[in-house]
């Protein structure tokens, strides 16, 4: 499912136009974008746990080269599915 498909269901179980729908999903992903961003954590009931995970630096390898390379620190997304969301799966 793309994000148009995505908005056509949200519109259909809102009873929201398209242009709405699209709307109030853009609002919640930045929200959730704004609240990562800050540390924070996003917490679904039902559904998931949006957070962020530190990566510490580490040592990998170029592939093409076979030369050792750096790999810097870095903050990642992550996403915990909640119960009803695992057992609907």
């Amino acid at each position: 499912m793309n994000k148009t498909e995505l908005v056509e269901k949200i519109a259909a179980g809102a009873g929201l136009s398209k242009a709405d729908a699209k709307k109030a999903l853009d609002a919640t992903v930045a929200a959730i974008k704004d609240a990562l961003a800050k540390g924070d954590k996003v917490a679904l009931v039902g559904f998931g746990t949006f957070s962020v995970n530190e990566r510490p630096a580490r040592e990998g390898i170029n592939p093409a080269t076979k030369q050792k390379i750096k790999i810097a620190a870095k903050k990642v997304a992550k996403f915990k599915a909640g119960a009803e969301l695992a057992d609907a799966l």
